[in-house]
């Protein structure tokens, strides 16, 4: 008889060997694999509040204030007596004012200020700046792979053992300048922070967590095997577990079939007729425009294991994901011209972390003429369709596979360079052969 999978109890298991290897174990660092929506926040928030409890200082390292102002809040909801540093920069405006209401949170430029507080927390780029300091005995780095190797160096000096939590399957580092000169040496720069620690430390202790509370059952398969082939994860949810449903019937448009295909599925692919386009296609960014007023005007539903009673899908609940900040700001455009606000529209390097329960997306390799590196990297396409609880709905021109075969890539092989795998490539058509299977054709 086949063993029943508890995703709770596999989840729970998983943070519990974290946790101990963080307080008891040995080694320097230690390394944590996410899929998207696994409770990496919730991790880190718990290892903040134990080793606190077990009396060991600790230094929190984050990539944006957002990320740092989110976790400061967290703390304080789960131990509002918990001294807590908010280590900032010299702007104007250089925390979330929220902030200012909780009273066991300490906030300042310098680092001095907060020594012996509990915990401290700060982005990279202020930690680097940090010197003459006590070193702290342990650290949490958050969303470790979106940090530079350059970054970690830069603040290593500032604790001795680290607890590195990210999301392999996100995107790169981002790096404004070009690291080819670095490509295949033990210290690239341009490297994310986890490959460069585990090249030079590969005996250090890796875990991974195996569960998406996020992702529902539909849509955790094929992120999965499309994107995480070597650290595949379960949905913590079952097939019925959600519904997504409307309380207006389909007019039998396009937009209409492909939002009830999607509620149904889980997945929804609204082609349109194959072409090659400007960036921003007028006719692709308004078949964007009109799947997010239909499903608001539907009047969207969603039911889950947070809540039996359904919850309206309201404007806040919707994000629509796009590779480029044009595409983005002329989706804007649309929906302003159909009364449409309150959505999230942005690029997937914005919408990273972030959750919804319906994202529409506009497909990177849409209309395009070539497949070039920026719109193949993995980490875009997996952001983009990894962000939803109920549905995720594609808008993409005919024609990509096609497109994917004709522009095999063409990227130097790098000796030394650890393959990225899956490369874009394989990840595209994995993801468009699923979406095939819900296919509704535009003006059709």
């Amino acid at each position: 008889m086949t063993a029943v999978f508890d995703p709770g109890a596999a989840a729970g298991l998983a943070t519990a060997r974290i946790l101990d290897d963080t307080l008891n174990g040995s080694a320097r660092g230690i390394v944590v694999d996410s899929p998207p929506g696994a409770g990496k926040s919730t991790l880190v928030v718990r290892a903040a509040l134990e080793l606190a409890a077990a009396g060991r200082p600790l230094m929190v390292v984050a990539q944006t204030n957002a990320q740092v102002d989110d976790l400061v809040v967290r703390l304080a909801e789960k131990d509002p007596g918990l001294p807590v540093g908010r280590l900032h920069s010299n702007d104007s405006d250089p925390y979330d004012k929220v902030l200012d209401g909780l009273a066991n949170v300490r906030k300042s430029a310098k680092a001095g200020d907060l020594a012996g507080l509990d915990v401290v927390i700060s982005t990279a780029a202020k930690w680097a700046h940090v010197k003459n300091v006590e070193p702290w005995g342990h650290a949490i780095v958050d969303e470790a792979y979106q940090m530079r190797s350059d970054a970690l160096l830069a603040v290593a000096g500032l604790f001795e053992r680290a607890l590195f939590v990210g999301d392999p399957g996100q995107l790169d580092p981002f790096s404004i300048v070009g690291a080819d000169q670095w490509a295949g040496l033990s210290y690239d720069p341009s490297a994310s922070a986890v490959t460069t620690l585990l090249a030079h430390n590969p005996e250090l202790p890796q875990h991974r967590l195996p569960v998406s509370w996020r992702l529902p059952a539909s849509a955790a398969p094929l992120v999965s095997d499309a994107f995480y082939p070597y650290t595949p994860f379960r949905s913590g949810t079952d097939h019925g577990d959600r519904l997504l449903s409307f309380g207006v019937a389909s007019d039998g448009s396009a937009a209409d079939r492909v939002l009830d295909e999607a509620a149904e599925s889980g997945w929804g692919l609204l082609e349109l007729p194959a072409r090659h386009t400007p960036r921003t296609d007028p006719e692709a960014v308004r078949a964007v425009a009109l799947v997010v007023r239909r499903l608001l005007d539907r009047g969207g539903a969603a039911t889950s294991e947070r809540s039996p009673d359904p919850a309206p899908v309201t404007a806040d609940r919707v994000a629509v994901g796009t590779a480029h900040r044009d595409q983005a700001a002329a989706v804007r455009a649309a929906l302003a011209e159909l009364g449409v606000t309150g959505v999230a529209v942005d690029t997937a390097n914005r919408l990273q972390g972030r959750e919804f329960d319906v994202t529409v997306v506009l497909h990177p390799l849409s209309g395009r003429p070539d497949a070039t590196a920026f719109h193949l990297e993995t980490g875009r396409l997996c952001v983009l369709a990894s962000r939803h609880r109920h549905a995720c709905i594609v808008v993409c021109r005919e024609g990509v596979s096609d497109l994917l075969d004709e522009h095999p890539s063409t990227e130097p092989v790098q000796l030394g360079v650890t393959v990225k795998f899956p490369d874009g490539w394989e990840a595209n058509h994995a993801v468009l052969a699923h979406l095939a299977e819900h296919r509704v054709r535009w003006g059709r």
